[in-house]
């Protein structure tokens, strides 16, 4: 598995620890997480189901009514 480096100020180190230990991981496994929610791995499962096969009904788009007039610059 590939390592990546980086450097951060002691306080974002600091509260990095912090939460780790928390969640009960390595700062190296906490990072990992971190990093793939960050990156992803593709569609959420059930996305599709969840969200875009979710709509029922017609798509009824309401009159939008008139423009704004606005000063002349």
């Amino acid at each position: 598995m590939p390592q990546l480096h980086c450097y951060v100020p002691a306080d974002v180190a600091d509260a990095i620890r912090q939460r780790a230990r928390a969640r009960g991981f390595s700062v190296s496994q906490y990072l990992a997480k971190l990093a793939e929610q960050d990156v992803g791995r593709g569609w959420p499962p059930g996305y599709f189901d969840d969200v875009v096969g979710a709509w029922q009904g017609d798509l009824v788009r309401p009159p939008q009514g008139e423009y704004d007039r606005r000063a002349v610059l």
